[in-house]
C-alpha cells in the first residue's frame, strides 16, 4: 500500500468535521486515492396543512 498523501488525509478530515449528515466515498486504485466524494444530506420538517381536504388525489 502507497503512503498517504497529507493533503489527501487533511481534505478528509476537513470533510467529515464539516459534515453534519452525509456520506463520503473515498475511491482507490492501485493502493492509491483517486477520488473523494462527499453527499450532504438536508432534512425540513413538513408544515401540516389546516384544512380539511383530503391529501390523497384520489377520492370517493
Amino acid at each position: 500500500m502507497a503512503a498517504l498523501d497529507e493533503a489527501k488525509v487533511k481534505h478528509i478530515l476537513s470533510t467529515l468535521e464539516n459534515l453534519e449528515f452525509g456520506s463520503i466515498v473515498i475511491t482507490v486504485h492501485n493502493g492509491e486515492i483517486t477520488q473523494i466524494d462527499a453527499t450532504e444530506k438536508r432534512r425540513f420538517t413538513l408544515q401540516k396543512s389546516t384544512s380539511n381536504q383530503p391529501t390523497h388525489k384520489y377520492t370517493k
